[in-house]
């Protein structure tokens, strides 16, 4: 039997002991934080395994008993399989059709027809530019010794006045570049391929003209959207080009708001992460705000005009992360999450109104948030506060009444994940484009991201819409501006 030692310490070095222990706890959560950035799958998805883990109400599981087993073996013919002929793919209705007759050769002339079989295959021409040739006749309607009367019909409106860019070679590019993340220089070669050589500069100076064009309607959507009484907000980073910071890149932000009952998205650019964004542009808004527990949000909390709504996948993202520091507790309230959400799946498949949302969350929502509530509060007192699981804990308590506020209203929702997908074309753009040129670049980019977002929200097509209201917005009244936005009538 192996000796014991007792070693007796003072309670400054056993307090010196546990803070210590606490602060290797939260250097490991951060390292596999950092692991799991790098190298981990990004699924979120919880399953529990161990049928043997307590419940977070201590519902005692179902053990069935077990069974006895014995191992049969036999011989049975195996039929043979069926050949299956493959399945086609059906070709769209809508698409032309280029007919091609292909006669039997030396057919008598005597011949009857009774019939043809017709096979449809799938072609595809690749998108050529062609040149628009506006020609406008002149006429001589009247002439004297003095004067010659000159008519000609006036020149349809251009994006660019006396250029030679039509509308939808900027929505080409505009499309190309924030929906299919072509940077320019891709698009020079592409279009180098079509015998057509545009310089990257005159692509730049075509992109600047579009932008320039859309900023009212930008504008436009900005007031519709603030206009609004629920607004998801969140932001994302973009490396701008200055001259601030030659050789280098300054994280820029996109802050975006989405209002999810009228689909609508507005991104703005700001240099920093800092409040003044959201101060800026949120000082007229009425309504109820959805973000997630950054603190530039917590001052809203006074504003006697605004009410702050929590996110709820971002607290149940923090005990994800802390599953491997304690599984039995944060199994426990991942399950509570998943209750909650199988209730919103519920009202998404039945397809609900407001009211009937609202009922149905307190009926059966209330209770689940309530015990979850009571049972956060009991066992944060008996974990440590540094720990992957405290953290989860705390961040959840702290953020609770905003949390549960979802279940006040049926038009609001568990979580902020819509705008989160509306985010996902900038951080591929980022992998494309990489940077924004200045930081004038990255606001443009903004109001092209924000129009074309919400283009995908109403199932807009972007280039056929891009190009109308490329042609007609020059000449359209402002006050009118908002019935150009997607989905308007």
């Amino acid at each position: 039997m192996e000796s014991t030692e007792t070693v007796t310490i003072t309670k400054a070095e056993y307090e010196q002991l546990i803070a210590t222990k606490s602060e290797v706890a939260y250097l490991k959560f951060q390292l596999a934080e950092m692991k799991r950035l790098i190298f981990g799958a990004k699924s979120e998805r919880f399953v529990s395994l161990n049928p043997d883990q307590a419940t977070l109400f201590d519902i005692p599981a179902e053990h069935p008993q077990e069974k006895s087993t014995e191992e049969i073996t036999y011989t049975r013919n195996k039929p043979q399989a069926e050949k299956k002929q493959p399945l086609r793919l059906e070709l769209p209705s809508h698409l032309e059709r280029r007919e091609e007759v292909i006669e039997p050769a030396d057919i008598p002339a005597d011949a009857k027809k009774i019939g043809e079989a017709v096979t449809e295959v799938l072609e595809y021409e690749p998108a050529s530019a062609y040149v628009r040739r506006i020609v406008r006749p002149k006429y001589i309607v009247e002439q004297t010794d003095e004067e010659t009367n000159i008519v000609i019909a006036p020149l349809p409106t251009l994006p660019i006045p006396k250029g030679n860019a039509g509308p939808s070679i900027i929505a080409h590019l505009l499309v190309s570049k924030f929906v299919d993340h072509q940077p320019f220089y891709r698009q020079v070669q592409i279009f180098k391929r079509q015998r057509l050589e545009i310089a990257e500069s005159t692509i730049n100076g075509w992109f600047n003209a579009g932008c320039n064009l859309l900023h009212p309607l930008y504008d436009a959507l900005k007031t519709k959207i603030l206009a609004g009484l629920y607004l998801m907000a969140d932001e994302t980073p973009i490396a701008v080009l200055t001259q601030d910071k030659p050789g280098s890149t300054h994280k820029g932000y996109h802050w975006v708001y989405y209002d999810p009952v009228n689909k609508l998205v507005l991104f703005d650019y700001r240099k920093s992460r800092g409040m003044e964004g959201p101060d800026e542009m949120l000082k007229e808004f009425a309504g109820y705000l959805q973000t997630d527990g950054y603190s530039a949000y917590d001052h809203f909390e006074k504003h006697p005009q605004i009410t702050l709504l929590a996110c709820m996948a971002h607290a149940r993202r923090k005990f994800e992360h802390a599953l491997e520091n304690n599984p039995t507790l944060a199994g426990n309230a991942l399950k509570l999450f998943q209750t909650l959400y199988n209730i919103e799946r519920e009202i998404r498949e039945v397809n609900m109104e407001p009211d009937a949302i609202q009922a149905l969350r307190q009926e059966r929502s209330k209770p689940i948030l309530d015990r979850m509530e009571i049972w956060l509060r009991e066992q944060i007192i008996l974990v440590p506060p540094k720990s992957a699981i405290g953290i989860a804990m705390a961040y959840t308590i702290n953020l609770w009444p905003r949390l549960v506020r979802y279940i006040d209203d049926g038009r609001f929702h568990i979580d902020n994940n819509l705008i989160e997908n509306s985010i996902r074309p900038v951080a591929l753009g980022r992998k494309n484009y990489l940077f924004a040129g200045s930081h004038e670049a990255a606001q443009q980019a903004a109001v092209i991201y924000s129009i074309l977002a919400t283009c995908k929200l109403h199932g807009v097509e972007p280039f056929a819409y891009l190009s109308k209201i490329l042609s007609i917005i020059p000449d359209f009244p402002a006050n009118q501006l908002h019935t150009l936005l997607p989905g308007q009538k």
